[in-house]
């Protein structure tokens, strides 16, 4: 399996399950509130799971591999600029910043 496909593969489950809690989950519920941004939690969660949904399709459509790295991307740039907005710390910040980085690099990968 190449790195790009270990990485899609990686991403795609963490989005899946993040994005199952993010509308499922009661303590997901309570961080969206904390952040000031508990409408936009549903809205978070559907584009997760598509997001995710479309990581996988890409790996035989690129694509939607393409588009789904892309906008995931953009999804956790908003998520890191959210955790510095309230004043969380790395240790907080780095799952939002390692996800991005990873779907830039899908992304950049894809484009070629």
């Amino acid at each position: 399996m190449s790195l790009l496909s270990l990485l899609t593969v990686f991403s795609s489950a963490t989005f899946l399950g993040s994005g199952l809690l993010c509308l499922t989950s009661l303590s997901m519920e309570r961080e969206f509130t904390r952040f000031g941004l508990a409408h936009f939690r549903v809205l978070t969660g559907c584009l997760e799971v598509l997001g995710g949904v479309g990581l996988l399709v890409g790996l035989k459509w690129p694509p939607a591999l393409w588009l789904s790295s892309g906008g995931l991307a953009l999804l956790m740039l908003c998520g890191v600029g959210v955790r510095v907005s309230v004043g969380d710390g790395l240790v907080q910040t780095l799952p939002a910043l390692g996800l991005m980085l990873v779907n830039v690099y899908i992304f950049v990968a894809a484009s070629r």
